[in-house]
Order: structure tokens, then sequence, then C-alpha cells
């Protein structure tokens, strides 16, 4: 593990089409006491431009956490999730979906793809700082870096 990782603030990615829910995420975000920096694409291609490193996105960051609705332009959030979760290394990252749907097949298809949580908007903002709060923890544990043995 890269010892510049260590205590740094989280990297989120919001895969988000509406101004007034990226709000929302953005104030409950901010509620929730978790130190981290925040990138919100619009589209489905733009997430997938981020997350493979592609064109403006040459150098973003490798998000610790996806935050994604379905319902979004250009590329449907069903298959980024798809995508994300049939790639080898993209997998690994933890994708709580927040979308509007309540279809089961989407609900179905989403635990299927192992997604951290399936939330329905409008959402509990409670609940979801919650999760925020568990991920966080749960992704502060994975960056401590383990004791070095000792020399004899």
């Amino acid at each position: 593990m890269d010892q510049n990782t260590v205590g740094r603030p989280m990297e989120i990615l919001l895969v988000e089409d509406s101004l007034t829910f990226a709000r929302i995420a953005f104030g409950a975000l901010k509620k929730g006491a978790v130190q981290h920096r925040l990138t919100w694409v619009t589209d489905g291609e733009e997430a997938i431009e981020f997350l493979y490193q592609r064109g403006k996105f040459s150098r973003a960051p490798r998000p610790d956490l996806i935050l994604l609705d379905l319902g979004l332009p250009k590329k449907d959030g069903r298959e980024v999730l798809t995508e994300i979760k049939h790639d080898e290394e993209l997998k690994q990252i933890p994708v709580v979906v927040m979308t509007a749907s309540t279809n089961a097949i989407d609900i179905q298809r989403s635990e299927e793809l192992q997604v951290q949580s399936y939330m329905t908007k409008p959402l509990n903002l409670k609940k979801f700082r919650k999760l925020v709060k568990e991920l966080a923890r749960y992704w502060q544990k994975d960056m401590i870096l383990p004791a070095e043995p000792a020399v004899d």
C-alpha cells in the first residue's frame, strides 16, 4: 500500500444528473463529518471516462466510493454498474445505488452485482449519512498500514 494514501480524504464519485439531488447529496455528505473529496459527473459516459481516467479525466483519482443513479443520460446507470462490476480493478470499489427506481428487477440486478446499498429517492438523509460513515470507517481501516515485522 502506498504511504501517500494514509490519512487522505475519501475520494467519492457522485454520478447524478439532477442538480437538486446533487445538492442534497453534497449537503448530506458535508453534515456527515466524513473527510472526503467529491467529484460530480452528470451522465454515464462521463462516469466511465472518469473511472478509466480518459480524456479530461486522465489525472482523475481512483474513487473509494461511487454514488450512482440508475436513470442517467447518454449511458444508463445500469450499464455503468454492470461495467464497473465486470472490471477486475473497478469491481473492488463500493457502489451505493441512489435512484428513484423501485423496480424489482433493478433491485435484484443491483443485489446480484453486489452493491453496498440500494437507496431510493427521496433519500432518508439520516440513513444515508450513517451508511457513508460506516463505509468510511471500513475504508479507513483498509488504509492503516500493517505493523512492520520485528527484525532480530
